[in-house]
């Protein structure tokens, strides 16, 4: 991922048009364009309802906080998608060339919005974590709202950092921004985040017995295996880029990444409307059942509350 005067932004299959004389449009990165644009529009969709559910129709509490977070940091990942993915498939179509900083520009804003995914969901992980594993522990009221305000700074301000350099100054300290911000990916977020959710799911299956687990630990324990699968291989791409070695197509990592920032309101909605016996429900209901009360750990059967709202449940 190198940012430097002759090469094409880093994070973005921008095509090297020097030494051709004709434009020639490749059929396969449109058909992945488009399907990374439907995506991403989809993502759109899902994650400005869980702005307006979580932000507008449901009681905030310290879960919600942290979600509607993430929902504001996937949206804003998939809007710098979606105009980074239209102004290449503009330049693929029409032979046209957009300039290299404003593309970096974006491009870097979208690792903002990555990085903040991944704080988030690190902190949810830990928080929910040393709830189950220590109840007694007396809660600060306002702890989330800090901690999001706090990981936010840190965002902006490594974020500010690899700007400055890549944009600014050479490629070989834009090169050491990058891969001090992957280290502090890899080695202080990541990790906590895998034993985190790990721990919360061995326990909470342990203790669940004849019950079944929680609504809201499925969903932390599905959104931080998606985010491993389908988002942690940009930053694993990227860091490879610094060592000058490709093994996929940028596209297709960007791909993956956009799934993951758009597949998060559809896991609440279908752990919230029940898989058991249960017909689906409305969007707001599915997201009362998952997020209103996180100490709540029965079944769908067992959901007195929301049985009376929605007789097929």
């Amino acid at each position: 991922m190198e940012l430097n005067q002759t090469s094409p932004p880093p994070t973005l299959p921008v095509p090297e048009t020097g030494g051709r004389d004709l434009c020639t449009i490749d059929v396969t990165d449109m058909a992945i364009d488009g399907v990374t644009l439907l995506i991403c529009l989809c993502g759109l969709v899902g994650n400005g309802a869980v702005l307006w559910l979580l932000g507008f129709r449901i009681r905030r509490n310290p879960i919600t906080v942290y979600v509607l977070n993430l929902a504001v940091a996937d949206f804003t990942f998939l809007l710098f998608m979606v105009t980074s993915t239209l102004l290449y498939m503009v330049e693929n179509a029409f032979c046209s060339s957009v300039s290299l900083v404003y593309l970096r520009s974006l491009l870097l804003l979208s690792l903002f919005s990555y990085n903040m995914g991944l704080y988030l969901l690190t902190a949810i992980s830990i928080e929910r974590c040393t709830a189950i594993l220590c109840p007694r522990i007396r809660r600060p009221q306002h702890l989330s709202a800090v901690v999001c305000a706090l990981l936010w700074a840190l965002s902006i301000g490594v974020i500010a950092a690899v700007s400055s350099l890549c944009l600014l100054y050479n490629h070989e300290l834009c090169r050491v921004a990058l891969i001090s911000m992957y280290v502090l990916n890899f080695l202080i977020f990541a990790p906590p985040m895998v034993i985190s959710s790990t721990i919360l799911f061995i326990k909470v299956q342990c203790g669940s017995q004849q019950r079944q687990p929680g609504r809201l630990y499925i969903v932390i324990f599905l959104t931080v295996l998606l985010f491993l699968l389908f988002a942690l291989p940009l930053s694993i791409w990227n860091l490879l880029q610094q060592i000058s070695y490709t093994v996929v197509s940028s596209q297709v990592v960007f791909l993956l990444a956009c799934i993951n920032s758009s597949i998060n309101p559809f896991i609440y909605f279908l752990v919230g409307s029940c898989w058991q016996h249960c017909s689906l429900v409305s969007l707001q209901v599915a997201f009362r059942r998952v997020f209103e009360d996180p100490k709540d750990t029965t079944a769908c059967s067992n959901d007195t509350t929301m049985d009376t709202l929605t007789p097929g449940c």
